[in-house]
């Protein structure tokens, strides 16, 4: 790392890694799937936060391998693989080193773009020095988790158990429902084991009628014995949920009544993109499951309870970024606020602005690149399991009065 003469990137790779363009193709297939044929095609990565798209472009030496092992020596790419190419994880691990440095160790000047420029360099070079040092994430694991790891995960085996004995109408509907789908259906199948990610929603005032939905949600990510907490909205917006047809040679936008709501209960989801525009969680195959507002009241009724759940799963119900959090991006996904986050300090941390038209992405950031890096290798997956603010019980609980407004205020929110 001490000779590097360029900047490193998303799509760098050392001479000698990827040799011909079959084998390029083969391991962007890996990351796009289906979504992100045309990029694979180009041979090319989606750099999201900048808007743009990056060439594989191929660099004389090792650094992108020297780069890897550093993060993996430290704690910031535990998957360990080290095959010389700036891929996703390989960005979210500099990402994550760069938000370690800003907020961890108090260097307000450090840029976090997942770009290894001249500061990041210093940086890198300073810990190289420590032959010791290591990031304070990768002291914590499953079996030593973090005492807010620990309470999470126990208050999930009893919501667990309080739903077995007393499953609510939704989750009987869900337990019904016999066509493929990545909700669990049954409440005894819900997985809570500490070696998986696990994704809380916790959803409050579904049943208040709201055109345009504040991000007034609580996401809580549990990850190798780590706790982190976000705000956004489990609840779709109104104004965002409309279809698009030709009318007249033009492209025009109607107003469709019926958004979805993802139901309560456990859901399994994969990396992926939004639209092809933006890394997001999706459903992990055929969709999961949502209520429709049939009644046009905006908000999710015992009349829409009563009509049932759609008779078809969902598979645009994505989990995705919500712009700094000032308005609801969503017509029936799950949105993060990129403004905030509470860390596994139970610090209240501030994101600061960068990439495209200076976007303030960096709280979903940290929850997508933590779940990019920390998941164990070969894993595609992760658990989704939302609830209700009432049904988990969560004031007495935490002992804490309005335990998810209390908790969402600390992260100072600017709500409009």
């Amino acid at each position: 790392m001490n000779n590097i003469m360029v900047d490193l990137k998303l799509g760098n790779f050392d001479s000698g890694r990827i040799i011909t363009n079959e084998d390029r193709k083969k391991y962007l297939r890996m990351y796009h799937g289906d979504r992100l044929k045309e990029l694979t095609q180009k041979m090319q990565f989606r750099d999201d936060d900048f808007g743009v798209t990056r060439d594989l472009v191929k660099l004389e030496g090792s650094d992108v391998a020297e780069l890897q092992r550093f993060l993996y020596e430290k704690g910031f790419m535990p998957r360990g693989v080290i095959d010389g190419v700036f891929d996703y994880v390989t960005q979210a691990a500099v990402r994550l080193f760069q938000e370690y440095v800003r907020t961890i160790e108090k260097f307000s000047d450090m840029k976090v773009d997942g770009m290894v420029g001249r500061g990041t360099i210093d940086h890198i070079k300073r810990w190289q020095q420590d032959i010791e040092k290591k990031c304070d994430w990768a002291k914590w694991s499953k079996n030593k988790p973090t005492a807010e790891f620990t309470a999470w995960m126990a208050l999930l085996g009893k919501a667990k158990k309080d739903y077995m004995a007393n499953p609510h109408p939704i989750l009987k509907q869900v337990e019904q429902f016999n066509k493929p789908t990545d909700t669990i259906t049954k409440v005894s199948d819900w997985r809570f084991d500490h070696d998986d990610v696990h994704l809380i929603g916790i959803r409050v005032d579904q049943d208040h009628s709201s055109k345009d939905r504040e991000n007034d949600d609580l996401f809580v990510l549990l990850i190798k014995g780590l706790a982190f907490k976000f705000w956004g909205s489990t609840d779709p917006s109104q104004k965002q949920a409309y279809n698009k047809i030709k009318q007249e040679g033009r492209t025009i936008r109607v107003r469709k009544p019926d958004e979805a709501f993802l139901v309560e209960g456990q859901h399994k989801y994969k990396y992926g993109w939004h639209h092809g525009t933006y890394r997001a969680l999706k459903p992990y195959g055929p969709g999961v499951l949502v209520y429709r507002d049939r009644n046009d009241d905006n908000a999710l009724t015992e009349t829409d309870l009563e009509v049932g759940l759609d008779q078809s799963a969902n598979n645009s119900i994505n989990i995705h970024w919500s712009g700094i959090g000032l308005s609801n991006w969503s017509a029936g996904c799950q949105v993060i606020a990129g403004q905030s986050y509470i860390n596994h300090n139970n610090d209240s941390i501030q994101c600061i602005k960068h990439g495209e038209n200076n976007k303030r992405k960096g709280a979903y950031n940290v929850l997508a690149d933590l779940i990019v890096c920390y998941s164990k290798k070969d894993v595609d997956y992760i658990y989704y399991t939302l609830g209700r603010d009432g049904s988990l019980d969560l004031n007495s609980f935490f002992g804490i009065e309005n335990y998810v407004a209390t908790t969402i205020q600390k992260m100072e929110p600017k709500i409009v």
